[in-house]
C-alpha cells in the first residue's frame, strides 16, 4: 500500500525517509545546569530514531546561557556542548533518521522553574536563575521582568544564532530550526503584545519581524546552501491585539524569501490565554493556511496522534510533515505502529527486535 505519510521529502541537500517527526519537548534535564546534553537526552532522543520517525529534533537549545527557559536546558553557546550533541546524532544516523535541532532563546519566559516542581515563577540567583531580557521590559504574568535589549545587544542575540548554528553542523545536524514561537524571544519581537519599541525593531509589522529575519539571514550566511532551515511560529496569540494569522502568513512568506525551507505551525505562548479550542489536531488549520498563503511546506503539530489521522493531514495537502509529540513519548515506536497501521512494509525496523516485529515492517 502507498502512503503519503510515510514518502520521503527532500529539502534542499536532505531527504528525509518518512513525513513523521519528532517535535521539540523540553526535557530539563542538564542536570549540572551546564547546558550539556545526557545520557538521558541520548536515549530519548534516540529511541524515537530506533523507533521509526523521519527526523527527531532536539528540545529547544539555547544560544546562549541566558537564553535558556530553566537552569537545566540544553545549550549550544560553546564546542564542548557540540561535542556531546555528536554522540547523539551519530546514533540518531545509525538508525537512519535525520537529526535536527531547535535553536532557540527564551527571553522573558526564561530563568524558569522546571515544569514538574512545585514552585513557579522566576527562579532566584542563588538558585542558578539569571536577568532576562526582552524586546520591552514587559514581564509575561508571574515571572520577573526583563530589561528591554539595546540595538547592539539584538546583534548580540543574531550572532548566537549564527555562531550555535555553525556548532550544530560541525556537530553532525542535518536540519536547524530556529524557535520563534511559545512566547519566547523572537516571538516577543512578533508579537505587539511584548514589542511596544518604538526604533526599527518595533512598530509596524515589518519591524517587528526585523530580528527574527536579521537571524535568518544570519543563520542562513553561516551554514552550506544544501542544510535545510525550518522556523516555529506561533500563528496567533489566541487574544485580543495579539499576533495573528495573517501576520504570520506574510511573515514565514518573508522568512521563504530569505532562505527558510519550512514553517513549523503551532500557536499561542506570549501570554496566558483565555481559551483555547483544544482537540485532536486543532492546529492543523494553521498550518494549512500558512501552508496555502506563503508558498512554503509546512509541519503541523497538536494532539496528533493516531496513524491514520496523520496520513489524512499529509495526503489531502493540509501540511506537509506532521510533528508528534505526547504520542511519542507513550510510545517511541510510534513511527513503526503507524506504518503497520496504514499497510506500509518499511525495511528500518531493528534487526534487534526481530522476536517481537511489528506488523508491515520487513525487519
Amino acid at each position: 500500500m502507498t502512503s503519503a505519510l510515510f514518502e520521503p521529502l527532500t529539502l534542499r541537500g536532505l531527504t528525509v525517509r518518512n513525513r513523521l517527526w519528532v517535535t521539540p519537548m523540553c526535557q530539563y534535564s542538564a542536570e549540572l545546569q551546564d547546558g550539556m546534553p545526557t545520557d538521558w537526552h541520548l536515549v530519548h532522543l534516540g529511541s524515537f530514531a530506533r523507533g521509526g520517525a523521519g527526523a527527531v529534533f532536539t528540545e529547544a537549545t539555547a544560544v546562549l546561557p541566558e537564553g535558556r527557559i530553566s537552569p537545566q536546558d540544553l545549550g549550544l553557546w560553546n564546542d564542548a556542548q557540540g561535542d556531546e550533541f555528536a554522540r547523539i546524532v551519530r546514533f540518531i544516523h545509525s538508525q537512519g533518521a535525520a537529526a535536527g535541532i531547535q535553536l532557540a532563546h527564551a527571553g522573558r519566559k526564561g530563568s524558569t522553574f522546571r515544569t514538574w516542581d512545585e514552585r513557579r515563577g522566576s527562579v532566584p540567583a542563588d538558585d542558578g536563575g539569571w536577568p532576562t531580557v526582552a524586546p520591552s521590559a514587559i514581564a509575561f504574568s508571574g515571572y520577573a521582568e526583563p530589561a528591554a535589549l539595546t540595538a547592539a545587544g539584538i546583534g548580540e542575540v543574531t550572532g548566537a544564532f549564527a555562531a550555535a548554528a555553525t556548532r550544530a553542523i560541525a556537530a553532525g545536524f542535518d536540519l536547524l530550526e530556529i524557535h520563534a514561537a511559545h512566547g519566547y524571544l523572537l516571538h516577543q519581537f512578533l508579537s505587539p503584545l511584548s514589542n511596544t519599541r518604538t526604533d526599527d525593531y518595533g512598530g509596524s509589522l515589518a519591524n517587528r519581524a526585523r530580528a527574527l529575519l536579521e537571524t535568518i539571514d544570519a543563520v542562513r550566511a553561516a551554514v552550506d546552501d544544501g542544510v535545510p532551515l525550518v522556523v516555529r511560529f506561533s500563528a496567533t496569540d489566541w487574544a485580543n491585539g495579539g499576533w495573528t494569522l495573517e501576520d504570520t502568513q506574510t511573515v514565514a512568506r518573508w522568512a521563504s524569501e530569505r532562505g527558510a525551507d519550512l514553517a513549523d505551525i503551532s500557536s499561542g505562548g506570549i501570554v496566558p490565554a483565555a481559551h483555547i479550542p483544544v482537540g485532536p489536531g486543532y492546529q492543523v488549520p494553521f498550518a494549512t493556511a500558512v501552508r496555502t498563503a506563503a508558498g512554503i511546506p509546512t509541519a503541523a503539530v497538536g494532539l496528533i496522534d493516531e496513524p491514520h489521522q496523520a496520513e489524512q493531514i499529509v495526503a489531502t495537502g493540509l501540511a506537509d510533515v506532521v510533528m508528534v509529540g505526547r504520542e511519542l513519548l507513550r510510545d517511541p515506536n510510534f513511527a513503526l505502529r503507524a506504518a503497520a497501521s496504514l499497510g506500509v512494509s518499511v525495511d528500518y525496523a531493528p534487526k534487534q527486535y526481530h522476536r517481537a516485529p511489528v506488523e508491515g515492517s520487513t525487519a
